[in-house]
């Protein structure tokens, strides 16, 4: 593991190294994209890099170097046997006071990267109590404020589950805590909208033009229980990829299904063919 903090590569990642007035810290005042690493290079940085400014601006924290950003993408992986790993890259309104307020100082900027175990190809998910407001401030940005996701995951967690996931305020399926969804009813993929508050995926994003190119995808809203009919239900993200589920709640689901692996060696192939798509 390495780590980077503002234009400096740390000589330890677990060395003190941020300020304890970073607004990050004080209230989750930032944003971050966890980006994967393929035989030793990062997976399509270039959209998460885009994604992050987008959560900057939508966040109203500035838009942050994105040349600086990649140095220290570059410095952390370098010197690192990694056939997979991860890359966390935060940016923070940087020091501000003990309240909600902002400071008026420079950002903060951190990039840490590890190696990592691929995730299983199949796992299980549970469907939380709590739900996902679409109409929030921070609806589709990929902020710091990860406190909720983190109870969520631990309930999760607590039943058996590798992820949790939620509906919106509508009732609608929309996302999981670190993940997009995908289920299949009568031979065709749906995943919701981003108009179901969920965040717009990077893996979800590809996964609708690979997979599109040859299986029936379409992005369609539904209540939560189309889980509980679904033939197929399929997990993507950043390190899952796309993961076939094998159980939502009590609730066994065949998997992989067909369409779900078809879905794996459609992503496997194209995913090899490019780096930063």
């Amino acid at each position: 593991m390495k780590a980077w903090l503002n234009g400096r590569l740390l000589d330890s990642p677990r060395d003190p190294a941020v300020n304890v007035l970073d607004h990050g810290i004080v209230v989750g005042d930032g944003v971050f994209e966890t980006v994967a690493v393929v035989d030793g290079r990062p997976f399509a940085l270039t959209r998460h890099l885009e994604r992050l400014m987008r959560s900057a601006e939508g966040l109203g924290i500035g838009r942050p170097d994105l040349d600086l950003v990649r140095t220290g993408v570059a410095a952390t992986c370098e010197g690192q046997d990694m056939p997979f790993g991860r890359i966390r890259i935060t940016v923070t309104s940087g020091e501000g006071p003990l309240g909600s307020p902002r400071g008026d100082g420079p950002q903060t900027v951190i990039v840490v990267t590890e190696p990592a175990e691929r995730a299983a190809s199949v796992s299980s998910i549970v469907t939380v109590p709590w739900v996902r407001n679409e109409r929030g401030a921070l609806a589709g940005l990929k902020t710091t404020s990860y406190a909720e996701n983190a109870l969520m995951v631990e309930y999760a967690r607590a039943r058996g589950g590798s992820e949790a996931v939620m509906a919106n305020t509508r009732g609608e399926l929309c996302e999981g805590t670190g993940s997009n969804i995908m289920y299949a009813i009568d031979g065709q993929l749906v995943t919701p909208t981003l108009e179901s508050g969920c965040l717009a995926g990077v893996t979800r994003a590809l996964a609708i033009e690979w997979l599109g190119a040859e299986l029936d995808v379409v992005e369609r809203d539904a209540p939560i229980e189309v889980l509980q009919e679904a033939d197929e239900v399929i997990l993507l993200g950043t390190t899952r990829n796309v993961q076939a589920i094998e159980r939502v709640d009590d609730r066994e689901v065949p998997a992989p299904g067909p369409l779900a692996r078809a879905a794996q060696e459609i992503w496997a192939r194209a995913q090899a063919q490019q780096i930063d798509p």
